[in-house]
């Protein structure tokens, strides 16, 4: 480490847009969402028409996706860039989601609320500013002369 690079590395790191904060938020949301439907879902089991073992099995599962969403959506909101990609793939594998709602199951109140949420998520996360932060963090790192491709 040259010292030129000690008095790059004790510059703080960037600040997140607050678009990268309220996502967060949201994605912390969503998981939390997640991890009420496990613990509802392990509560009600044994009343399920399948086995104990599936529905706890389901359970589970959804519990994992839960508490990884929140991890993601803390992990936001504190200010790590990577994030930010997870956050977004979220969003896109939760728009089949929405289409179930507004769609098949016709609730559509439920799924005008899931969509706004998830599409206003997915937006703040690829906006132009988060885009910047997430490059700007990249480029720090990079050594110098690199090439990005």
């Amino acid at each position: 480490m040259t010292s030129g690079d000690t008095s790059e590395g004790t510059q703080a790191a960037p600040v997140p847009p607050p678009q990268i904060k309220w996502a967060g938020l949201s994605v912390c949301a969503q998981g939390l969402v997640g991890i009420g439907f496990a613990v509802m879902l392990a509560l009600r089991a044994s009343s399920a028409s399948m086995g104990l073992g599936s529905v706890l099995g389901e359970a589970a599962y959804f519990l994992l996706l839960g508490a990884a969403l929140t991890a993601v959506g803390g992990s936001l909101i504190a200010g790590k860039r990577w994030a930010r990609t997870p956050a977004i793939v979220a969003q896109l594998l939760l728009l089949p989601v929405v289409y179930s709602l507004l769609g098949p199951s016709k609730q559509l109140v439920w799924g005008i609320i899931t969509g706004a949420l998830v599409i206003s998520t997915f937006l703040l996360l690829i906006s132009e500013r988060s885009r910047a932060w997430s490059v700007m963090m990249h480029d720090r790192h990079r050594p110098p002369g690199s090439s990005g491709g």
